[in-house]
């Protein structure tokens, strides 16, 4: 139906704080404007619930055609308007077919934040959470484009190209059609916070990366020179084996493993699009990789970012606001596989310099891991003194923690982060 297009259309306006032409055409063809306008704006006041339930469904990756503010207010019509009873057109058979697991995502959002009532989620959503606040923040791919040639693009599409940020009062000023270049990284533009590049053309393209800035740190601090051998240990979903990629040039070796091989189907066309030409993937535990192998004995980088509980993620802070710690009996299981998987790389004969990150704020996953790694290799590795100016350190567990960076919400305006840049110690001669 008309109204559910011209709802949206007004919706997109809305939310990106500029007018849209779009959505007032439609609005002054249709007949009942206020019920259009109710629907807007009832579709606004759950926006951020609408967006939890639909992620979690999975709608947009199964209808790549649905657009995001259309599905948006269809949702919000079958879930909590009037349904589709005797109308929807053609939307109502699309739907029928995710009906089942729109409702039941929206059930489990209910139990996850507590509620009983659909207007008791805007009560919790209300609060002010800092991870709603941070940027979207996208990575030129250097493989296919330059920073330049971005800029001029987003320029000639009506965005507002305002320079590289300062601080970061800059960066949580954005609004509207406005975006940065981050102040640390060369090739990080930043949009304000919900802007969605999902269908943008140079993103389907590969000349985009939508990474946190958090995520961009490890291949940038491990720093390998274009014509290094790197091992990237635990590497799916592959946004940071692009990004080595890219400081490589496409030149040299990266040896990537992962044990699930859905997780690496899907990585291989990732790299494929990033035009990623140096990256030999294989479905491979890496504790199983032989560090006396021939094949990696020019290894002088690893990145390792193992599986982890993720509590600092910031899809599992929007929609699981106040969840608990992980149990203490997960935390164990997790850092006991990390400690092992940090040790066994550093005992790579040819290895200088190290990245252990993970997306966790838990100590047990963190400082804790670092330390006994760093015990069991007495003297033969250092934490390295990266980013002095970084306003969030390692918590002080152990003399050079300090070392280590943290990232949030409140301190960084980015995810959840962890990482420890470690170092062979030179031995004199």
């Amino acid at each position: 139906m008309a109204v559910y297009a011209a709802a949206a259309a007004v919706l997109a306006g809305v939310e990106s704080r500029q007018g849209s032409l779009k959505g007032l055409v439609y609005a002054s063809s249709f007949q009942n404007v206020k019920q259009l306008y109710a629907l807007v704006c009832e579709t606004q006041r759950y926006s951020a619930v609408l967006d939890a339930v639909i992620a979690s469904a999975g709608l947009l990756r199964a209808e790549k055609k649905l657009r995001p503010h259309l599905a948006k207010v269809l949702v919000y019509e079958l879930l909590l308007g009037r349904g589709f009873k005797g109308h929807g057109g053609r939307w109502k058979p699309l739907l029928d077919r995710h009906q089942a697991r729109l409702k039941a995502e929206l059930a489990r959002l209910k139990v996850r934040r507590g509620v009983s009532r659909n207007e008791d989620l805007l009560e919790v959503g209300s609060k002010s959470d800092p991870a709603s606040q941070v940027p979207r923040f996208v990575r030129v791919n250097t493989l296919k484009t330059r920073s330049e040639d971005v800029v001029d693009y987003f320029k000639r599409q009506g965005f507002s190209y305002q320079g590289q940020a300062s601080s970061l009062e800059d960066i949580r000023a954005l609004k509207g059609k406005c975006f940065l270049l981050d102040p640390l990284l060369p090739e990080l533009l930043v949009f304000p916070a919900q802007t969605d590049l999902h269908e943008h053309p140079l993103y389907q393209a590969g000349h985009l990366i939508l990474q946190d800035k958090a995520s961009c740190l490890p291949a940038v601090l491990l720093a390998p020179p274009p014509g290094s051998h790197v091992i990237d240990a635990c590497a799916a979903p592959g946004n940071k084996t692009s990004h080595l990629a890219a400081l490589l040039k496409n030149q040299g070796k990266i040896f990537a493993f992962d044990l699930d091989a859905k997780r690496l189907a899907s990585m291989a066309t990732l790299l494929a699009r990033a035009g990623v030409s140096c990256c030999e993937l294989a479905e491979q535990d890496f504790l199983a990789v032989a560090p006396t192998d021939q094949r990696y004995r020019q290894v002088q980088y690893i990145l390792l970012d193992p599986s982890c509980s993720g509590s600092g993620m910031l899809t599992r802070r929007l929609e699981e606001p106040g969840a608990g710690a992980p149990s203490q009996e997960r935390l164990r299981a997790l850092a006991g596989f990390q400690q092992r998987a940090l040790s066994h790389a550093l005992t790579f004969p040819a290895l200088r310099r190290l990245v252990y990150s993970t997306c966790s704020l838990c100590q047990e996953e963190n400082e804790d891991v670092v330390q006994a790694a760093l015990q069991q290799s007495p003297g033969a590795f250092r934490l390295a003194p990266v980013l002095p100016s970084w306003p969030h350190r390692g918590l002080g567990t152990f003399p050079g923690a300090e070392h280590c960076l943290r990232a949030s919400p409140d301190t960084t305006l980015t995810g959840g982060f962890f990482i420890a840049v470690l170092e062979r110690v030179e031995v004199p001669r």
